[in-house]
């Protein structure tokens, strides 16, 4: 009995957010379609999409600028108090960035050489290759190499001649690394 309440209390977590956002969505909808029937005296449902979606951006708009930038800098504060937060707080941040955001990485996917006298070669993304802040050779670059089934890694540094590119999207390679290999490159 406890299985299925903890599964219900589960299903209630993703349902009601999603629910309740349809509510306010169609409520607002409905609401901005009456009255812009009653004041412009137009009965037009995209003229209450183009207000609605007016009203959001604007409310997106107030409330970058009221709530999270005094959020933001109240975090930074916290940060800077915090140093080992702060370093966890920028990985992670620089990590989605790169998937999500306009950040660069992950976007040249290459075979890494293991050992000299082998065959035997790893998956893994460079992720940079103008290393002199680091005082380093500019014979070497910086190789991620991600683990299987998580979403962890390594980094190291690599000679150039020891990396072969892949030419397949960084996206398939990523999934395909992930998932141990199960996953299939699409053409």
């Amino acid at each position: 009995m406890k299985k299925i309440i903890s599964y219900f209390l589960q299903g209630l977590l993703y349902i009601v957010p999603i629910s309740a956002t349809i509510f306010v969505v169609i409520y607002a909808f409905d609401t901005i379609a009456e009255l812009s029937g009653k004041i412009i005296k137009i009965d037009n449902n995209i003229l209450s999409i183009i207000v609605l979606f007016i009203l959001i951006t604007l409310i997106g708009i107030i409330g970058s600028r009221i709530i999270t930038s005094p959020f933001n800098s109240l975090f930074k504060k916290v940060l800077e108090k915090a140093p080992l937060l702060k370093t966890i707080y920028t990985s992670v941040k620089d990590l989605m960035n790169t998937f999500v955001g306009g950040k660069k990485g992950f976007d040249q996917a290459v075979l890494v050489k293991v050992y000299e006298n082998s065959t035997i070669e790893r998956i893994g993304f460079i992720t940079n290759e103008d290393l002199g802040s680091l005082n380093i050779d500019k014979g070497k670059v910086l190789v991620y190499l991600p683990h299987s089934y998580a979403f962890s890694g390594q980094l190291f540094l690599v000679e150039k001649k020891y990396l072969t590119p892949i030419d397949s999207s960084s996206s398939d390679i990523m999934k395909l690394i992930v998932s141990g290999g199960v996953s299939e490159i699409e053409n």
